[in-house]
């Protein structure tokens, strides 16, 4: 029989922890590790910027799943709003849908590389002098109407606000147009509002959103939704921009957009945007500008998905963004050909890659006065930059309203200063005539 302590030194040593053996690390063996991890790690990453493309896009959004699978992913069936006696007599569909068109407003691409994307939307323009005949007076009713939307127990229109108008009436052919600026409230006192409304009196109307009352006639007439608003105005803003437009058909602009050229070659389609270059899954297209007929079942079937799902998350854009989606493949499915999708730039630069989307409107220029480093052209007038905010038709701010523009900046440079200009203008040929 063994003796008792001869056990004991015969037994297995005891293992040492692992904070233990962290704590073998002396401060000159962690020290030479390191010398020697950084250098590499250093080498690592520099070889794959080297050989690879590293710009790309992180944008992380988490959905339930629970909620793609019951709202996202099912088919429900159309309204029937594309049904034949349905169709409203205002809306002429052969026209809308099946008529020809001259210009193409969907590329089939991305487009995320280079000046492609500018490029394209070069392509839709009037040939030089088509648009500049003479024409006998148009009342504004049967002009093209545009709308816009403030909330005004939100905040109040002010001078930044006035950017849209102004870049409203510097760039669209006002005897052929017409903006409505839409509110919850009465905006004729506000001295803004005035100027305009004395400046271009057949150009530019207020109306009061009655959102009942516009809803009368469409599948969300009298619907318990009708009342829904966020602090946001962006379940209540989608709403009201689709009952305008159905009720009185036309384009519609956000009131966070600045104008860069005519948007009349667009109108001949029925559109909404692509919300970036990125084609997110779920959250794909934008309404910040977007275009309709009067009475459209593209907008009547909206109407129809609206009232039969579950109500809208509050803030979301789970009538906008997410309508347009799910509306989209509905029709798809029906094999009814859909609305279009202009690309991203066209009116909204700012989202794409690094090296082309449009410079951060509230951020100084570059010390160097490159677009984005390329060599050449850059930020000067008739630059690079100058030369693509031409081709496309607006620059979407994003809200931001607290931020300001520089003094001196793009934007100050080749479009605030450039609008001042061209409504003077504007004014001086009308008292001439």
């Amino acid at each position: 029989m063994v003796p008792v302590h001869n056990q004991r030194r015969t037994s297995s040593p005891r293992r040492k922890s692992p904070i233990s053996c962290f704590s073998c690390l002396r401060p000159r063996r962690l020290f030479t590790l390191l010398k020697i991890a950084l250098p590499l790690v250093f080498i690592i990453c520099y070889t794959i910027y080297y050989l690879y493309d590293p710009r790309g896009h992180i944008d992380l959004v988490l959905y339930q799943r629970d909620w793609i699978q019951r709202e996202i992913l099912p088919l429900s069936p159309l309204g029937g709003c594309f049904e034949p006696e349905r169709i409203s007599p205002l809306y002429n569909i052969s026209e809308a849908i099946h008529g020809k068109k001259r210009f193409e407003v969907q590329a089939g691409v991305t487009m995320r590389m280079g000046m492609d994307c500018y490029d394209f939307a070069g392509t839709i323009k009037f040939v030089e002098g088509e648009w500049t005949e003479e024409q006998q007076y148009i009342p504004p009713e049967e002009r093209a109407q545009f709308h816009t939307y403030w909330r005004v127990d939100l905040a109040r229109l002010d001078e930044r606000q006035e950017y849209m108008l102004k870049s409203f009436f510097a760039t669209q052919d006002l005897p052929r147009s017409r903006l409505i600026l839409w509110s919850n409230g009465d905006l004729s006192p506000n001295p803004i509002v005035q100027k305009y409304l004395k400046l271009f009196p057949d150009s530019f109307a207020l109306q009061i959103v009655d959102i009942p009352e516009l809803a009368k006639g469409t599948p969300m007439e009298s619907h318990r939704f009708l009342n829904l608003e966020d602090k946001k105005a962006w379940v209540d803003g989608d709403l009201v921009r689709l009952l305008v437009i159905w009720t009185y058909g036309g384009a519609w602009i956000d009131m966070d957009m600045l104008l860069t050229r005519d948007l009349s070659p667009l109108l001949e389609h029925e559109f909404v945007t692509q919300w970036d270059c990125y084609d997110k899954i779920y959250q794909a297209f934008n309404g910040a500008l977007m275009h309709f007929h009067k009475h459209s079942p593209y907008l009547c079937e909206a109407f129809h998905l609206m009232a039969h799902s579950t109500p809208p998350r509050s803030p979301s854009t789970d009538w906008g963004a997410i309508l347009y989606l799910r509306l989209w493949r509905r029709l798809l499915n029906e094999s009814i050909p859909p609305f279009k999708i202009l690309p991203f730039c066209l009116s909204d630069p700012l989202a794409c890659r690094l090296d082309n989307s449009v410079p951060d409107p509230f951020d100084p220029d570059r010390r160097d006065g490159k677009w984005t480093g390329r060599p050449g052209e850059g930020l000067e007038e008739g630059g690079a930059l100058d030369k693509a905010l031409g081709k496309i038709f607006s620059v979407h701010l994003h809200n931001r309203w607290n931020r300001a523009f520089p003094q001196g900046g793009w934007v100050d440079r080749l479009l605030l200063r450039r609008y001042e200009e061209d409504i003077e203008r504007k004014i001086r040929i009308a008292g001439e005539l």
